[in-house]
């Protein structure tokens, strides 16, 4: 057993209490007062058809709400990973030498393990199969475990920085302190959070010990951040992995970052080279929600079926636009195992499907999603919660609720339009001004899981 802050019933409870009594406090209100955002909804099943979602999460507080993790979290012995049926297709992942080293990334973990405080990485180190790999959520004042960003020294930071440039491509990096910064900007912006919406407060946990033949792997995790990277001699899985932003675009300590173009563009340019015909099976005839998202934090059991227009039916070009898009979200990643990947997509890509919900505007706000037996990826343009004349708190300035953080009191009243808003009762209209995405590797692929199960059946 690692050393490290046990989880004790009185933290579980803690993190638990964060997300029942968020939801609670009636959804879109609740969620404002903390300035979070909804990681996606489905019923209390764990099954979800994909299509716009509604007012509360079925079965009230208990539902799965799309509120992160903690009140639907599901224990690391229990996982099963994303399936279309609750069965998990077998046969999918095997222990190979994929050919691209790891050393970079194992080097660069263990000088920033090296560089902590006795204390901090005590706190910071689980086993490779704990329950801490599920815990993670996107909302700003989830509490988490392991070395927060802000806590340490520079020298520190930089170290962590550095483990993120080795697992990461240049493109993944910036994209990930760029979400960083807009967080920071949210804060200044609104007013509120003067602890969670920072550069600083995102943490670095590690499951197991860095090493280049032994399972190990390592979570970075935040407000619109959340990256679980796991290691296997020379191969990598880096799902799930959750990226997204409020704003898209801003100007923040006289740098103008724009994020989320590519995944833009991208999804845009494959639906707009359908045919008529083809379109009318990819596009749902339901209305765009304020958020679509179904396999977000909490959601790691989730039962959701194929929907959309299937890549067989595609042309040579329409494919090659599928790949594009694919390689989008896998780019994130350093580009050998990005390249590994993308060719594990490819095997299976007469068995993915492309589906769209809301309109095809260059500036619509609009919900994509690619699915197949190795891939589950999701695009959502949610409604505003916190920034822009639209937004839930307020709107334009300083928000009308409480900053950003845990809960303490009744929230100020329901948005306009109640819980029926668009999903998790969040009222507005969509805007690319809040966009949430994911990837995930479905069929017991995310953290590695069955690649750690195959290990454990053949070493040990």
């Amino acid at each position: 057993m690692h050393a490290h802050r046990p989880r004790t019933p009185a933290t579980e409870r803690t993190r638990r209490w964060f997300m029942n009594r968020s939801l609670l406090l009636g959804g879109a209100a609740a969620v404002a007062t903390m300035t979070g955002c909804s990681a996606g909804a489905s019923d209390t099943s764990g099954s979800a058809s994909g299509g716009a979602r509604s007012g509360m999460p079925s079965g009230g507080p208990g539902g799965a709400g799309g509120m992160g993790a903690g009140v639907t979290e599901v224990k690391y012995a229990d996982f099963t990973g994303v399936t279309t049926d609750g069965k998990v297709v077998d046969d999918l992942f095997s222990i190979h030498s994929t050919g691209v080293s790891t050393d970079a990334v194992v080097q660069a973990a263990q000088a920033f393990l090296d560089g902590l405080s006795t204390k901090v990485r005590r706190a910071s180190v689980f086993d490779v199969d704990d329950d801490e790999w599920l815990a993670w959520s996107n909302v700003d004042g989830y509490e988490r475990e392991g070395a927060r960003m802000g806590d340490l020294t520079e020298k520190q930071r930089n170290l962590g920085y550095a483990l993120l440039g080795a697992a990461l491509s240049a493109d993944g990096l910036a994209q990930t302190r760029n979400i960083m910064k807009l967080n920071a900007f949210l804060g200044d912006y609104n007013g509120g959070g003067k602890e969670t919406l920072t550069e600083g407060h995102y943490y670095f946990t590690f499951m197991g010990t860095p090493s280049t033949t032994k399972p190990w792997g390592f979570q970075y995790e935040g407000h619109h951040v959340a990256i679980n990277y796991f290691v296997l001699g020379d191969q990598v899985v880096m799902s799930p992995t959750f990226m997204g932003s409020e704003p898209t675009s801003a100007t923040y300590n006289g740098e103008k970052i724009t994020l989320f173009k590519p995944e833009t563009t991208a999804g845009l340019a494959l639906l707009r080279s359908l045919t008529s015909a083809q379109r009318k099976k990819a596009i749902s005839v339901d209305e765009k929600g304020g958020t679509n998202m179904v396999a977000g934090a909490g959601q790691d059991n989730l039962k959701l079926a194929y929907q959309g227009l299937a890549a067989k039916e595609f042309t040579s070009a329409q494919r090659q636009k599928l790949l594009d898009l694919v390689g989008v979200y896998v780019g994130y990643m350093d580009d050998g195992h990005a390249a590994v990947k993308l060719k594990e997509v490819k095997e299976h890509l007469d068995d993915t499907y492309f589906y769209w919900i809301g309109e095809t505007e260059d500036s619509s706000a609009f919900y994509y999603r690619v699915h197949s037996p190795v891939v589950l990826i999701e695009y959502d343009a949610q409604s505003p919660l916190a920034y822009g004349e639209n937004a839930q708190m307020g709107g334009g300035g300083a928000p009308s609720g409480r900053p950003s953080g845990m809960p303490s009191g009744q929230p100020t009243g329901m948005p306009s339009g109640g819980p029926g808003g668009g999903g998790m009762g969040m009222g507005g209209t969509p805007t690319q001004q809040h966009i949430h995405t994911i990837i995930r590797t479905p069929n017991g692929g995310d953290y590695g899981v069955d690649l750690l199960k195959l290990h454990l059946e053949t070493d040990h």
